[in-house]
């Protein structure tokens, strides 16, 4: 049986930061971020109340897909550092609070990796069955390009040895066999690397794909998929008890859930956590409709997360925007909301837009966004630069286009680096989001800042334990434009709204177990609302509005009345 501590779970109410080390901060004037400038700019990231770091690949690569080429799973790229500086890094961090996870991407290497370059050496060599070979592409196997607009097949002929192998993705980046044993050994053994070197966990990438074996004569090989990752989560348990895996699942919700663990056992024994795709393409649609309903309904039909298990809720994460979770018609409205030139989109199902830009600068929405981000039930993950209102580059190719340097001051260079921002990975912002609108060192000392707003509203969830760990409830608002809902313990509740409307809204929701009189508390504002003679309350929002507020208890109740005696 397996035993979970309360301290294990820090994850339950984390705040989790994704950054790219290359596109953070550079130390030495080369053009490109390093862990070294990341360690010196760990203050940022403790002031804005950041509890979890999320590396994007750094590991040693061709640079064909933004570093998810790996050619060597246990490595730095040169470009980046060291593995001294990757583990002062996670030292400087966990000292000041902050763990650190990394991108688990087990599903393909580069197609220069030693594995492959032996494999494809010829049909008998050591690697060989570590891949996916066909003398001709199998009509049962995997369908579905998942880059329609670069890839036409998911094989790839090799004229070395004379057969296809699979990629899911680029051609430059073949498939690893999951169904040999050895594959997935040596996947425990990357882990445990990691782990050991200080890491509390990894985020999965692609993990369907992961686990997919449609079409491969060896499948049979595999045990259960959902056996085999409940598997890995024992292991990393047995390195690490506080350990995470933190699982990029794009599936509708009852597929998703099942990578939890088994449904019927009613415990988390696979993925830690899940992203809550589908949640954040609703809210996409009920902020281009200027109505809660999408997302209300969503909320509604999103399975609960077993014990030792949590949703992970974000508004962007580092690929497309993806919104193929929608209908056709559903996806053009937020398209024509959001992204109507086609440059912005991608795919034919997503953008490739930062949120500021999407919205044309409305400090209303972006503040509505963040706070949404933050009060959803779910662990919050921020992508780099959402603190500041960094908006994207569209001249960037695909999805380089959000993968911008971080703004830290305002010359020329974003404070980024010394070097020639030509020779930067990708493209600063232009326009009203160029480092001289948009950086760190400004908002730092403005405390009207999108920066300070977000301080604020982090540390505010820090002090509501409910929006993390608490049981939630959608109730009806009376009014479409309005999201109520309701996150309770025995100890407390907190109601949270949001007006998705560009006009003001009033909320008068029947909250479960609220007595007349009692008070409900402003966390954002100290301000005080108290409820009707039927237990019910009256909240004014503004366009765009949103209230965090804390309902009294018997116990708050008694607190007061004793004070006053």
């Amino acid at each position: 049986m397996r035993l979970t501590r309360t301290s294990d779970l820090w994850w339950k109410n984390a705040v989790v930061y994704c950054l790219d080390v290359e596109t953070y901060q550079d130390s030495n004037g080369d053009g490109t971020g390093d862990f070294a400038g990341l360690t010196q700019r760990i203050d940022h990231l403790v002031r804005l109340g950041v509890t979890c770091v999320w590396l994007m690949p750094f590991y040693p690569t061709r640079e064909r897909d933004d570093g998810y080429d790996i050619t060597d799973f246990y490595g730095v790229d040169p470009r980046l550092g060291t593995l001294g500086d990757f583990t002062e890094f996670v030292r400087t961090a966990r000292d000041r609070g902050i763990r650190v996870i990394a991108d688990l991407v087990v599903n393909h290497t580069s197609d220069h990796h030693p594995w492959f370059l032996d494999a494809r050496s010829g049909r008998d060599s050591a690697h060989r069955d570590w891949y996916v070979w066909s003398d001709e592409p199998p009509a049962d196997g995997p369908q579905g390009v998942v880059f329609p607009d670069v890839e036409q097949s998911l094989w790839e002929y090799d004229k070395g040895s004379g057969q296809y192998y699979l990629h899911r993705f680029y051609k430059q980046q073949p498939d690893l066999n999951i169904a040999n044993p050895a594959v997935r050994d040596e996947i425990a053994r990357i882990m445990g690397f990691w782990t050991q070197l200080g890491l509390s966990g990894f985020r999965v990438d692609a993990v369907p794909f992961l686990l997919e074996t449609d079409g491969q004569a060896d499948a049979g090989q595999l045990p259960d998929p959902h056996e085999y990752l409940a598997d890995l989560r024992a292991f990393l348990g047995r390195r690490n008890g506080e350990a995470v895996l933190l699982g990029e699942v794009n599936l509708p919700y009852d597929e998703t859930a099942r990578f939890f663990g088994e449904p019927s056992t009613g415990r988390g024994d696979e993925l830690t956590m899940c992203f809550d795709f589908i949640g954040m393409q609703r809210m996409y649609l009920a902020l281009a409709r200027g109505d809660a309903g999408p997302l209300a309904g969503a909320l509604r039909e999103r399975p609960t997360a077993p014990r030792d298990a949590h949703w992970a809720t974000f508004v962007r994460n580092h690929d497309e925007l993806t919104l193929d979770k929608l209908s056709a018609d559903e996806r053009d409205e937020v398209f024509a909301a959001f992204g109507p030139e086609k440059d912005m989109q991608l795919y034919g199902r997503g953008l490739r837009r930062r949120f500021p830009p999407m919205v044309g600068g409305d400090r209303r929405r972006v503040e509505l966004a963040q706070s949404l981000l933050l009060t959803l039930p779910g662990t919050p993950v921020l992508f780099y630069g959402e603190e500041i209102g960094m908006g994207e580059n569209l001249a960037a190719e695909g999805r380089q286009a959000v993968r911008g340097p971080m703004q830290w001051t305002s010359d020329e260079g974003g404070g980024f680096s010394t070097a020639d921002p030509g020779r930067y990975p990708n493209p600063l912002a232009e326009g009203a989001y160029s480092p001289g609108y948009v950086n760190v060192h400004d908002q730092e000392y403005d405390s009207g800042s999108l920066l300070a707003r977000m301080r604020m509203l982090v540390d505010r969830y820090r002090q509501a334990p409910e929006l993390a760990w608490g049981r939630y409830e959608v109730l009806e608002a009376g009014d479409p434009a309005v999201l109520v809902h309701l996150s309770s313990l025995p100890e407390g509740a907190v109601l949270a709204l949001h007006n998705f409307a560009d006009r003001a809204a009033t909320a008068e929701p029947d909250v479960p177990g609220l007595r007349a009189g009692a008070l409900l508390t402003d966390l954002l504002t100290g301000a005080t609302l108290t409820a009707s003679d039927t237990g019910r309350v009256r909240v004014g929002l503004e366009p765009y509005g949103y209230r965090w507020l804390r309902v009294s208890t018997p116990r708050d109740d008694a607190d007061r009345s004793t004070a006053g005696a």
